[in-house]
């Protein structure tokens, strides 16, 4: 029976005759990466709404618990193969991971510092990716690809500028809550990509999302968070459908969908759009004014995320794939929905 660590092993290499198969496959995975960034920002309206009716526990059960139940019959409809036996134990780990005590140490660190300040910390996201991705062998650091996670950084910082000098007593906890959280999905967005090459992003993302939910349900359930539901009225409703359709079910299977065809620090990168979303969302629906340092921080975080993704020397060397050990028992197929 093979470890977890062999199961969570890096499986990178390209097949003579498909690199440029393979550069396409990178510029859809980038572009998937993007928009499940920027829906991940929308999401936070609707969280914002939510928080003050139901607590975090109860809303990440929403988010997942729908977004779990919206997946499923498109996943079993779906061609293809769901995890394997022996991969369980690695989907099961990184769906508690993501998706049960990542959102915790989000929604903590919101308890103790400010948006903004969590914001920049969340944004360290590519750079904790692109230093374990390195030292755990699954990426190259590559001078191009930092420089381009450092601009992106600096894009936040420029665009929450305004937010950043509020801060209240002990933000520090809070701002290294949710750079755990980011080193959580760090590790989820590099050691899930073996697993989602071997059964595909769709049915990898539902069975770890089934997981998370099944165990912030339980957690919020003895907790008694879901008694306030009994006062829900159609626009909270409203909003937890939209966390659960577009926050949970669409921005994760778009994010597996971009590990399996990029690398972990290129998907990572894209996470600096959510903040930058989530402030055009602020402008359009709740009448926030645009400044300079927003569109100046927008401009600059594109040109980070392009800096980054144009690297080509960053391919990891072939003997990778050497390094592993043979491994018959995994299903060669899975069901993938091919870019349109």
């Amino acid at each position: 029976m093979n470890s977890i660590p062999s199961l969570l092993a890096p499986a990178y290499g390209a097949q003579p005759g498909t690199a440029g198969i393979k550069g396409v496959g990178e510029v859809w995975g980038v572009l998937a990466a993007v928009l499940s960034s920027g829906l991940g920002g929308t999401s936070i309206g609707a969280t914002r709404y939510l928080v003050s009716a139901i607590d975090p526990l109860a809303i990440g059960s929403f988010r997942f618990g729908i977004g779990f139940l919206l997946l499923l019959p498109i996943a079993m409809l779906q061609g293809g193969n769901w995890p394997a036996r022996q991969d369980w134990p690695g989907v099961a780990g990184l769906g508690l991971l993501f998706f049960a005590l990542f959102p915790i140490l989000f929604n903590a660190s919101l308890i103790f510092t400010t948006a903004a300040r969590g914001a920049l910390a969340l944004s360290t996201l590519p750079l904790l990716t692109m230093v374990v991705g390195a030292a755990l062998g699954s990426e190259q650091l590559t001078a191009r690809k930092t420089a381009g996670v450092l601009v992106t950084i600096l894009g936040v910082a420029m665009a929450l500028v305004s937010g950043l000098s509020a801060a209240p007593q002990g933000a520090w906890y809070g701002d290294l809550l949710m750079v755990a959280a980011a080193l959580c999905m760090a590790l989820y967005s590099i050691w899930s990509k073996p697993l989602i090459r071997r059964s595909g992003p769709l049915r990898f993302t539902t069975a770890s999302i089934g997981v998370g939910a099944i165990c912030l349900i339980l957690i919020a359930g003895l907790r008694g968070s879901f008694a306030p539901v009994a006062d829900f009225g159609a626009p909270q409703w409203l909003a937890a459908v939209y966390l659960g359709a577009f926050g949970s079910a669409l921005t994760f299977f778009l994010w597996a969908y971009a590990l399996e065809r990029t690398t972990p620090t290129r998907v990572a990168i894209s996470v600096t759009v959510n903040p930058i979303s989530a402030s055009l969302v602020g402008a359009a629906l709740l009448g926030e004014p645009l400044r300079w340092n927003l569109m100046g921080g927008i401009v600059t975080v594109f040109a980070g995320i392009w800096i980054a993704t144009t690297d080509r020397s960053s391919k990891l060397p072939d003997k990778a794939d050497r390094s592993l050990p043979a491994d018959d028992s995994s299903p060669p197929a899975r069901g993938e929905i091919a870019p349109r």
